[in-house]
């Protein structure tokens, strides 16, 4: 078995007195302060009443006496550990804590033996798993059997969506409960214990308090191990925002360019371009170059964006993207960019139809639907005489020798009634599109009467 903190087990844990029959030890004065200040009961969890209060998920399990399998998934630095760790004081239930960076097969048969073991003489186990994410599938599944027969009471960690990170089969016997990101008022909190905790208070101005809260971009461990730094040091004055920021380093944005993080940042900029608000949309695409997303990534984006939500409403979009994408090319970073803020705004302001887009699907079920059908005998080309022969091309009418160049001819395959795919709006340059299409169709009935 691996050592370190996440897995400690020994032959004599079958005989130890279960965890809620003494109290916790609070951590050495030497300890991080991350450590000093991990909550001592649920009540001490801050930021995440919507779960831990008496009408919350864990609170109402808590107060049945009964801990079901949950999946915690919350942002870094949230609560997920301690609250896994207070759930098996809570319900007295045996803790046992592994990672899955550090974890693998050989660790998970020793655990599920050994919590076998305690079964038989009445200690349950509560399972924590750190970045449980990070098991591959067949990993996974191996917990299955032990968390239906209650060998196990699992309680998995995650910062990535478990729709896509875990197995149905997993998910479908865990209850997923959501951690919120830490907001100013939870971080202040844990600022105000941290004072409380030390004796000591943070050298900073108030201006500079909030944006220490604010660069902590709601990760509570983070700003804890910020504070320590600050009050490990001797400073004549209190320090402001400036000062702050150039004596602490800023933490990066949470984000991951093939992980959750992205999905919702490119799908946050998407509705909002779609929702034409300039300013939202410039500040989620904001984000995401900011966070080191490959530009031309983006580009593509509002090349789709371009075709699938304005479409001819406003045909400049689709080259206005293409245009931004040859600028950025030629000109790259941090140069180019501002093409990319260009089509960005463009976008954004420009009128939106996605009639094109729900043509395109129309026409491809459609596609699928009627098969091989021919196209009629009087469109098709008569390169040969014996196609002539058997009617290719009879009676084919040219438009541009109608009066008007319209010539109201069916072009659809015989038995094949007449489809409609393109739905223009009343919105930007379709509403002429629409006229024409109407115009046309008064036309087509008109010669056909």
């Amino acid at each position: 078995m691996r050592a370190g903190p996440y897995l400690s087990l020994r032959m004599s844990d079958l005989f130890a007195p279960a965890p809620s029959e003494s109290p916790r030890e609070r951590a050495p004065d030497d300890a991080p302060l991350a450590d000093r200040l991990r909550p001592q009961g649920l009540a001490d969890v801050v930021g995440q009443s919507h779960l831990t209060g008496p009408e919350g998920a864990i609170g109402r399990m808590v107060a049945a006496g009964k801990l079901s399998s949950i999946i915690l998934w919350g942002p870094p630095g949230t609560g997920k550990t301690s609250i896994a760790r207070l759930l098996a004081d809570a319900v007295g239930l045996r803790y046992i804590a592994i990672s899955a960076v550090f974890s693998g097969v050989a660790d998970l048969k020793k655990v599920f033996a050994e919590a076998e073991a305690m079964a038989q003489i009445g200690r349950k186990t509560l399972l924590f798993v750190d970045e449980i994410h990070r098991f591959n599938r067949a990993q996974q599944d191996g917990f299955l059997p032990y968390v239906e027969k209650g060998t196990v009471t699992l309680v998995g960690a995650t910062t990535e969506n478990p729709s896509f990170a875990l197995n149905a089969a997993l998910l479908s016997r865990a209850q997923v409960l959501i951690l919120h990101r830490l907001d100013a008022a939870a971080l202040g909190e844990l600022l105000a214990r941290a004072e409380e905790t030390t004796g000591l208070r943070l050298p900073l101005t108030p201006p500079a308090r909030e944006a220490l809260i604010a660069s902590a971009d709601g990760d509570g461990r983070f700003l804890l191990g910020q504070a320590e730094t600050l009050f490990d040091v001797s400073l004549p004055a209190p320090l402001g925002p400036a000062e702050l920021g150039a004596f602490l380093m800023r933490r990066v944005a949470v984000y991951d360019k093939d992980r959750d993080g992205h999905y919702n940042l490119i799908s946050a900029l998407h509705k909002a371009l779609r929702g034409s608000d300039p300013q939202a949309a410039l500040y989620y695409m904001a984000r995401m170059l900011t966070a080191g997303e490959e530009p031309l990534y983006v580009l593509r984006r509002l090349v789709r964006f371009a075709s699938e939500d304005i479409g001819l409403a406003d045909p400049q979009a689709l080259m206005q993207c293409l245009a931004a994408k040859d600028a950025y090319q030629f000109l790259g970073s941090p140069e180019g960019e501002l093409a990319i803020v260009q089509a960005c705004l463009y976008c954004a302001t420009a009128p939106k139809s996605n009639a094109a887009y729900a043509a395109q699907k129309s026409a491809w079920v459609s596609a699928k639907e009627t098969g091989s059908l021919a196209p009629p005998a009087h469109i098709l080309n008569a390169p040969t005489k014996l196609m002539k022969d058997i009617g290719y091309g009879a009676g084919y009418a040219y438009d541009h020798q109608a009066e008007d160049g319209f010539s109201g001819a069916d072009y659809w395959p015989e038995g094949m009634r007449a489809q409609e795919f393109y739905k223009p709006v009343e919105r930007g340059f379709e509403r002429e599109i629409l006229k024409r299409l109407e115009w046309w169709e008064k036309k087509r009935m008109e010669r056909r009467t």
